[in-house]
């Protein structure tokens, strides 16, 4: 069975993000009634709009009034582009509106929560959408022909897998079909460049090797590259360990590591997320203890569920407040 965590549930997130308060600022600039028209204008300018997918292209006509958002954060990335959708899944179990702390007071109705892995199609269509974003998930034909049946759906991108969209992709696609195509280049371009402050401030990330990777009831895990953690420290200038990426199948963003091989994780750091255990049962784990990296203390385990959530949501509303508590513990594992 594959480590895929997104089937994991935890805690609520408490903070807000840096790029989420970035956009309210930009969203909240002017007249509201002189807004309100440019955004309509604009929009109306936008359309149609052809989206590129998996499936095919997908065209849509006119800008939508209600949106149904179903994939890995596509509900936060349609908040932050101004779009409230009429229904969304909780893939972290959040409760309420479905999304981070970070993201909370964008929505003036709650939306109708849908389920994840295997939505209500029911539910869906009582909803009446105009558009259907399933951009971050499973990419499975039969789910994709039976949401288009019920609205324009826009799926993966082309030659995406599983849950592998990249956040700028999701970004783009997101943005393009709701008629917002500026503002999700303006989005891009201001998180890419946190992420470079972040960089440009900590040299010594550069080239270092990392492990990110997991503990769960079911055993232990490391992501590869295209998963969202590990494109974080990419982004920060690590490079993936070597040994987990070479494990990488096709199609996948984790291996299964044994406790018997916890070796395989060493890497300059180490960094561990505790999924529905203690984090006692990594840290305090003799296998683990032992890893060369670990023994030197170049290791986090991250055990504070707002960090960790946001580590994992990689959202254009979580971002910031990941780059804001995660970079410190890796600069700190690293001095040790």
């Amino acid at each position: 069975m594959r480590f895929n965590l997104f089937r994991r549930r935890s805690a609520r997130i408490a903070a807000v993000a840096l790029a989420g308060l970035a956009l309210t600022t930009l969203s909240a600039c002017g007249d509201s009634s002189s807004t309100a028209d440019t955004a309509k204008s604009s929009a109306s300018g936008a359309f149609p709009a052809t989206v590129a997918t998996k499936f095919g292209d997908v065209t849509i006509e006119s800008k939508p009034e209600r949106v149904v958002a179903l994939g890995w954060s596509d509900a936060e990335t349609a908040l932050a582009l101004g779009v409230q959708p009429v229904g969304a899944s909780d893939w972290l179990a959040f409760g309420g509106e479905g999304v981070g702390p970070w993201a909370q007071g964008r929505y003036t109705q709650a939306p109708e929560i849908i389920g994840t892995l295997e939505p209500e199609y029911e539910k869906i269509a009582a909803l009446k959408p105009d558009l259907i974003l399933d951009v971050k998930s499973s990419g499975d034909q039969e789910r994709y022909d039976t949401l288009s049946k019920i609205a324009p759906t826009v799926g993966v991108p082309e030659g995406a897998e599983a849950y592998l969209t990249s956040w700028e992709d999701q970004t783009t696609m997101i943005a393009t079909a709701l008629g917002e195509k500026e503002k999700g280049e303006k989005l891009i371009s201001d998180i890419t460049a946190e992420y470079q402050k972040y960089a440009d401030a900590n040299p010594e990330f550069a080239g270092k090797t990392i492990t990110v990777g997991s503990r769960t009831s079911e055993g232990w895990g490391a992501y590869v590259k295209g998963n969202g953690r590990v494109t974080f420290a990419e982004m920060l200038g690590f490079t993936i360990n070597p040994k987990v990426q070479e494990k990488a199948e096709p199609g996948t963003f984790s291996v299964k590591v044994s406790e018997e091989n916890l070796t395989m994780l060493d890497a300059d750091l180490v960094v561990m997320l505790p999924i529905y255990i203690d984090a006692k049962e990594i840290s305090d784990n003799a296998l683990f203890t032992a890893v060369p990296a670990v023994k030197a203390g170049h290791s986090v385990v991250i055990d504070d569920a707002d960090i960790r959530l946001a580590f994992s949501a990689e959202s254009p509303l979580s971002i910031g407040y990941a780059l804001e508590h995660v970079v410190p513990l890796f600069k700190a594992a690293l001095a040790q």
